[in-house]
């Protein structure tokens, strides 16, 4: 494999985004384009420099001979995606949520497994240097034992119905759109907890609008986090334990700075690592180099830890009464 041929299916903002990261890539080879309209997909094309364009997501995973797609359609378009281009051979990276519940994700593996390719949720905060720096300093136990951590994302985003972030339809809501940063952190360093508790407030087409999660563990330990659309807050983090504690700048999940501090709150270092494109850059080198290596999933974001955060939005959902059109 010389250059790596991708494609990418939608041609929303986050494509835009990760296509700015995408076309830096000296690895990669910018192949394939998708939209729901051949006049978008030719606009997007044009624009990056793409060398084919499709007017539907099922030409180009039938025609375009890619090696790899970025599928960037809403949440609720994920399952069916990422089937149709598994179907035909294409190995995938699926922007999160990479499903709207488990059961659905299971039928993806299932898919994988069947054809032998790689897939990989989308998940580019736990691919990001700062993100890893601080995993590292809690492996080499430089706080202690974890004992709480506290993780917010939430943005004042006036109501739309147009949107999809407001839209059953489309998988809306908070808990998948932004909810799912601060599970995922707390996943990371805590695993699965014993009791999940939480609250939301719903909104007129049966999404949640903010909500609080609160992961409870053994022996006291528990991480909370609110995510919403309702309220802005710093969206900053904290990982806190018997010898110090590890603080995320504003945007946790894509901060460039997180520092450590002893027990007494003095700092004793600083990791400032700044993104060369703006941070997508790293989830699309750990996608080339599994490729190159051969690999069916990332060990940065497993399938098993994927799964396990899906489960735990599944919960969520479920002591909220919270459903997608019939898809549970």
């Amino acid at each position: 494999m010389e250059k790596i041929k991708w494609a990418v299916i939608g041609t929303g903002n986050i494509a835009h985004t990760f296509t700015d990261a995408l076309a830096a890539d000296p690895d990669a080879e910018l192949w394939a384009v998708a939209s729901r309209t051949k006049e978008k997909a030719e606009k997007f094309a044009e624009k990056y420099g793409f060398r084919q364009s499709y007017g539907s997501y099922r030409e180009l995973a039938e025609q375009s001979g890619a090696d790899v797609v970025y599928i960037a359609t809403p949440m609720s378009s994920h399952y069916s995606d990422t089937l149709l281009c598994l179907k035909n051979g294409i190995n995938v990276l699926c922007e999160k949520t990479v499903a709207l519940n488990t059961r659905e994700f299971e039928e993806m593996l299932a898919c994988v497994k069947e054809t032998g390719l790689f897939f990989m949720e989308a998940m580019w905060m736990k691919c990001r240097p700062t993100y890893l720096k601080a995993m590292e300093w809690i492996k080499q136990g430089r706080i202690g034992d974890v004992r709480y951590i506290k993780a917010d994302f939430s943005n004042y985003i006036p109501f739309s119905p147009e949107s999809r972030l407001f839209r059953n339809d489309c998988g809306g809501g908070a808990l998948l759109d932004l909810g799912v940063y601060p599970v995922t952190l707390a996943h990371s360093v805590l695993g699965m907890p014993d009791e999940l508790i939480t609250e939301a407030n719903m909104g007129c087409d049966g999404i949640d609008l903010s909500n609080h999660i609160t992961m409870r563990y053994k022996d006291g330990v528990f991480a909370t986090m609110d995510s919403g659309f309702e309220l802005q807050l710093k969206n900053n983090a904290i990982i806190s334990g018997t010898e110090g504690f590890i603080t995320f700048g504003n945007w946790f999940h894509c901060t460039e700075t997180t520092e450590l501090y002893d027990r007494n709150a003095v700092l004793l270092e600083t990791s400032h690592i700044p993104v060369e494109v703006n941070g997508y850059e790293y989830e699309i080198r750990e996608v080339h180099r599994c490729l190159r290596e051969e690999l069916k999933e990332s060990p940065l974001v497993t399938h098993s830890d994927t799964a396990e955060i899906l489960g735990l939005m599944d919960k969520c959902r479920q002591q909220w009464g919270m459903t997608f059109s019939g898809r549970e």
